[in-house]
């Protein structure tokens, strides 16, 4: 393998890496909104069955 070629898979490799980066930092935000949803979620739906009830 040339120079050249090495360089190239290194900037590939980089490249590669970065976007896992990415996915797993959108990843990680989605999740904290995830808890967030399904806790305002479960509320709403302790109210609509009280509600229902009284």
């Amino acid at each position: 393998m040339t120079e050249r070629e090495q360089a190239l898979a290194d900037d590939k490799m980089r490249a590669e890496i970065a976007k896992l980066v990415a996915e797993t930092a959108k990843i990680n935000t989605e999740n904290q909104w995830y808890v967030a949803i399904v806790a305002s979620t479960a509320t709403l739906a302790i109210v609509a069955v009280v509600k229902l009830f009284l």
